[in-house]
């Protein structure tokens, strides 16, 4: 690897490589999942210098870890950086371009998240070529399934604890147009089933009506979330419930016995998310007037940490931005204070950008967090 490449000739490169998370692929995502782009960085990660482990956050979904240690320092500095993306059966034109047009990268991934792990290769092959190290021992975390479930943070953050190493400091990277970001909501999930008994529509009376009882889940659901809002605001926000799926019937002349429901509810920093999640649980069983059973998928807490804190302050004064929080939720609400100790999330572009039928991030700000990075790495 003796060409110097940029920023933006990194980002295309990981640009396409596609790796969407499993439960999104269709027909247009290629080859689903991490494990591809996850051999790709082990290279890269070992052609610079790094030592490399890999271990799977799922099967055949790993995560890729690379470690550049520096002898004359006990400081241990660390960067999430998650690889699988959203789905792209919505995308106009090639999801996995890696086009660079109109001063920006485009395709799946460019802002979520690849712009940020494209930065950290472009200033590890820039020490590599100089022979320089970071001031600080540096590991780099390349971790999987973060659309769907944080598994591969979880992972990562078990990894530490056995390895028995705690990082001073963890940045995780999500688009933040560069501002450190301190505070955001959790996550959770809970799915329903809705049991009821089917007949001939003719006769509906002999039946019980699964999606009604699913109904009535749904407006209870949407009840609670106007209640929320009524609610003072934290320092992440108001909590915010909606329902995202309702599916059910079999037949236009079938009474439907079976309907799913599934709701997500974003969770404040200063609510008990496992308490929240039992709580909806609760309210669908008592107004559902059928029997149901359901599963609580594994909440996800608030993150949130001191806006004053020295971290905090630092990278606000390299990047120039004030401290923010943000709606959505990221890796950060997988790691502990016995393995982290200061912790934000930082990183180019809008979430904007993301998710939509077209992505993208501006090379600019590319160069804004190369900028801050070396800053970062090479802090005594």
């Amino acid at each position: 690897m003796n060409t110097q490449l940029t920023p933006s000739q990194w980002l295309t490169r990981l640009v396409q490589i596609p790796s969407v998370t499993p439960p999104h692929a269709g027909p247009r995502a290629g080859v689903a999942g991490e494990a591809r782009i996850a051999a790709q960085l082990a290279q890269w990660f070992g052609e610079l210098g790094g030592e490399v482990i890999v271990e799977d956050a799922h099967p055949n979904r790993p995560n890729v870890y690379g470690i550049w240690r520096n002898p004359n320092s006990q400081r241990w500095i660390g960067l999430d950086v998650h690889t699988d993306t959203v789905g792209v059966e919505q995308m106009l034109g090639d999801p996995f371009s890696g086009e660079v047009r109109d001063g920006k990268v485009w395709g799946r991934g460019a802002v979520d998240n690849k712009a940020s792990l494209a930065v950290a290769l472009t200033l590890l092959q820039a020490m590599q070529h100089s022979g320089s190290l970071p001031a600080a021992n540096l590991i780099v975390a390349a971790v999987a399934d973060e659309e769907m479930a944080l598994g591969g943070a979880y992972v990562f953050d078990a990894w530490l604890r056995q390895q028995g190493m705690t990082l001073d400091e963890l940045l995780v990277a999500e688009p933040t147009q560069c501002a450190p970001c301190y505070g955001h909501m959790g996550s959770g999930r809970v799915y329903f089933t809705v049991q009821g008994v089917s007949t001939h529509t003719a006769q509906p009376h002999l039946g019980k009506n699964a999606v009604i009882g699913a109904a009535r889940i749904a407006l209870a659901m949407q009840a609670e979330h106007e209640r929320l809002q009524t609610l003072p605001a934290t320092p992440v926000g108001k909590g915010q419930l909606t329902v995202v799926h309702l599916i059910g019937g079999r037949a236009p002349n079938i009474v439907p016995d079976e309907a799913a429901l599934g709701v997500n509810r974003r969770i404040t920093s200063d609510e008990d998310a496992e308490a929240v999640l039992q709580g909806l649980a609760d309210l669908g069983r008592a107004t559902a007037g059928l029997p149901l059973s359901y599963d609580i998928h594994r909440p996800m807490a608030a993150f949130l940490q001191d806006p004053a804190s020295q971290m905090v302050q630092q990278f606000s004064a390299w990047s120039d931005e004030r401290p923010i929080t943000v709606p959505y939720c990221t890796d950060a609400a997988a790691y502990s204070p016995d393995t982290v100790r200061n912790l934000l999330v930082l990183g180019p572009g809008s979430i904007d950008q993301a998710h939509g039928a077209e992505e993208w991030v501006e090379i600019s700000e590319l160069e804004r967090l190369l900028a801050i990075y070396r800053q970062w790495w090479q802090k005594l």
